[in-house]
This record gives C-alpha cells, sequence and structure tokens, in this order.
C-alpha cells in the first residue's frame, strides 16, 4: 500500500503483501488499531470520488473477475458487509491492483487481461487485496509509522557515562523495521487470502501461478532489507506451509476439484535459480533444478537471448518460434521431487545461435503460456 499524490494504493507486487509469521527478525511490539480509529475510513470517503473517475464497473467486461469477487464476498465475516464492496477496472494496461479500506477493489487493465477469462487468476489477485481490507491493513501501516515516528530506530549514545553526551537516531533501522513490517502484513494478507479461495473454491495454487506469471512478466520483487514487498523467493519460501493448509481445506470442501467454480488446479512450476558451469574450454553446462506440480504430460524448458527479451511475452504467452536463433528449447516430464533440465552450450552452438546473450529461461506448457521464469547468470568467459 502507498500513497501517490492523492491516490491511496495497496500494491499486488503482490501485491502483494498479504498471524504471526516465523520470519528471522520479525518486528516485535506492532501497536493494535484503537477502536476510535476513524482515519482510514475518513480517507478512503475523500478519495472514493477521484477512484471512482479513474476506474470502470468489471462488468463491463471483466464478467469473470466480477463473478469471482462475489463468491469471495460469500465467505467474508459477517462485520465486513458494512463496507461499500465493488471491484473496479483502471484502464492504464498496468499489472497492479490495489484496495482502499472502504472495500473498493481497483484492478488494473493490464493485470486483468493477464488474468483473462481463468477465474482462479481473478481469485488469487481479489482475495489478496479484500484480505487486506478486512485486516485493515491501511490502518495498521499509519499507525505503525507513527509508532516508529515515537520511538525512532536505536538511540545511540555518544560519550562516557557520567560526561556531558550526545545522541543520534539510527534512521537506517527504523527503514528496515518498517520494511519488515510491510513484507509481513503482505505475507499475512496472503495467508488470509488462500483461505479465503479455498473456502470460495478456489485452488490455492493459482496464487503461486499468478506470482510466476507476474514475475515472468517483469514484475520486479526484489529482495530488500528496506522493501515493502517480499520477493518472489520469499513468498514461496514462507508461504509454502500456508499452501499446504488452504489446500487441506480446498479438498474437504471440493472433493471432486473439477466441478469446483475455480476448476483443476493449475499446472505450478517452482525453478530454482540456474547455475551455470564452464565444463571444458569450449563447452558450458546450464542446470536449471525445477519442481512441478499438478502436472500431466511435458513442459518445455525455454533458453532465451537478451535480445528477443522485449518481444517475447504477451500477456503470459511465448511467441511460438521454435528453431530460431534466439532461442533453444528442451522438453521434460518435470516427473522427479526436484528435475534438473541440463543444457550444454559449445562453440560450435554459439557460433550457430550467431554468440547470443543467453539470459532468461522460461518454463512453458503446450499452449505456449508461461508458468516460470528465472534469470540466466552471465556465461563465463
Amino acid at each position: 500500500m502507498e500513497v501517490i499524490g492523492t491516490r491511496l494504493r495497496f500494491h499486488l507486487i503482490v501485491g502483494i503483501v498479504l498471524g504471526t509469521l516465523p520470519l528471522v527478525g520479525q518486528v516485535s511490539e506492532i501497536p493494535e488499531v484503537p477502536s476510535q480509529f476513524r482515519l482510514d475510513t475518513q480517507t478512503a470517503a475523500r478519495l472514493r470520488p477521484k477512484l471512482m473517475a479513474e476506474s470502470v464497473s468489471a462488468a463491463n467486461g471483466y464478467a469473470t473477475g466480477k463473478l469471482v469477487f462475489d463468491r469471495l464476498l460469500l465467505t467474508l465475516p459477517a462485520a465486513s458487509s458494512r463496507l461499500a464492496w465493488q471491484v473496479r477496472i483502471v484502464e492504464n494496461g498496468q499489472l497492479n491492483a490495489y484496495s482502499s479500506p472502504d472495500g473498493g477493489i481497483y484492478v488494473e487493465s493490464g493485470l486483468a487481461r493477464l488474468a483473462g477469462q481463468s477465474s482462479g487468476l481473478w481469485a488469487a489477485l481479489l482475495s489478496h487485496e479484500m484480505a487486506h481490507v478486512v485486516r485493515r491493513d491501511w490502518a495498521r501501516r499509519y499507525v505503525y509509522e507513527k509508532y516508529l515516528e515515537r520511538t525512532g530506530g536505536a538511540t545511540i549514545v555518544l560519550g562516557d557515562p557520567g560526561l556531558p553526551s550526545d545522541s543520534w537516531t539510527d534512521s537506517e533501522k527504523a527503514s528496515a523495521d518498517f520494511g519488515r513490517f510491510c513484507r509481513q502484513m503482505e505475507l499475512q494478507a496472503d495467508r488470509d487470502g488462500l483461505m479465503m479461495m479455498a473456502r470460495a473454491g478456489y485452488h490455492p495454487d493459482f496464487v503461486p501461478a499468478l506470482h510466476h506469471l507476474l514475475h515472468a512478466e517483469g514484475v520486479a520483487a526484489k529482495a530488500s532489507m528496506y522493501a515493502m514487498h517480499p520477493c518472489w523467493e520469499e513468498r514461496d519460501r514462507e508461504l509454502s506451509k500456508a499452501y499446504t493448509e488452504a489446500s487441506i481445506e480446498f479438498e474437504h470442501r471440493w472433493r471432486e476439484w473439477y466441478a469446483s467454480p475455480g476448476g483443476n488446479p493449475p499446472v505450478v512450476v517452482f525453478a530454482e535459480e540456474p547455475v551455470v558451469k564452464k565444463t571444458g574450454s569450449k563447452e558450458w553446462q546450464i542446470r536449471v533444478p525445477m519442481r512441478c506440480e499438478n502436472l500431466v504430460g511435458a513442459v518445455e524448458v525455454v533458453l532465451s537471448s537478451e535480445s528477443q527479451r522485449d518481444e517475447i511475452m504477451r500477456f503470459g504467452r511465448l511467441t511460438d518460434t521454435p528453431g530460431q536463433d534466439h532461442e533453444i528449447r528442451q522438453l521434460t516430464g518435470c516427473t522427479s521431487p526436484t528435475t534438473t533440465v541440463v543444457f550444454t552450450l559449445t562453440d560450435l552452438d554459439q557460433k550457430k545461435h550467431q554468440d547470443p546473450r543467453w539470459s532468461d529461461l522460461y518454463v512453458i506448457d503446450a499452449w505456449g503460456s508461461v508458468l516460470a521464469r528465472a534469470d540466466l547468470p552471465k556465461l563465463p568467459h
């Protein structure tokens, strides 16, 4: 969540982020939102006319999103019914979603087109934002910011005990604490959203599927002690237990997966960082460890060159150009708990492919839909 100009925004990149979390260096002494606190709803009321003017109803062209939204509303606690819930589309082509404390959920049109007709992907992005609203995360963030302003960072006293001294506040610590708090808040909303999805009939695996798709689209979420959103790898790691718990809830409620509102779970590929190794004077080896969920059949791993990075992706699909100089492709059944795909490059390959700068690895299904992406380290010389 952030304020840009007069726009109150909860960001998806990831969120989105979205309990008590088992994180190292967890923030302690987080104050509760006072019962009389109303600044969040007052701010929402002030911003509502502007947000409404900048958006259109999801019912106009995004019926899948509206249907999913209505179903998710049925899972919310009774106290949430007082909010003015609605889902709207911001026609700006961007890949983001945010929420307002009054129950307004705003999905930017690039992300809406990416979700397309997939009710599961819509459930993943909407449930996260709805969880932010239910949890009053705007208020929680505001109260924590004020808490940091009062307490500051670590106060360091200069000088010997008993003598005149001076002190200064470690603002970097306060920034790191605030970043950690925001990442926890995002992961909490993810967790609540997963259970919301499961109860409504959408398999929790659509959440990592959405995260990986956004990563493949180039939506940045880098690891940093000051970052307000978890990186994609942190999300996969910290939410693994939550995926399992929500999956159990889904299976309990929906014995026949195909008959659930979201249908069968999607194929999810967890691709680890590729390892590049020079195996000979004229040979390099690229090893890609990966794990697949819900896969029937095979996936294709695509080694792509930097020159094609801006042209290769379009709404979650990889351009189908097998045999081109900017690509090398390899099929895998991804059947073992950890499958390793190996590419071997020689000087002959480099000459044949006009010495491309290999920079990206994509994993795609039989229809060319992107399931995962990984950055490739530079080849050693």
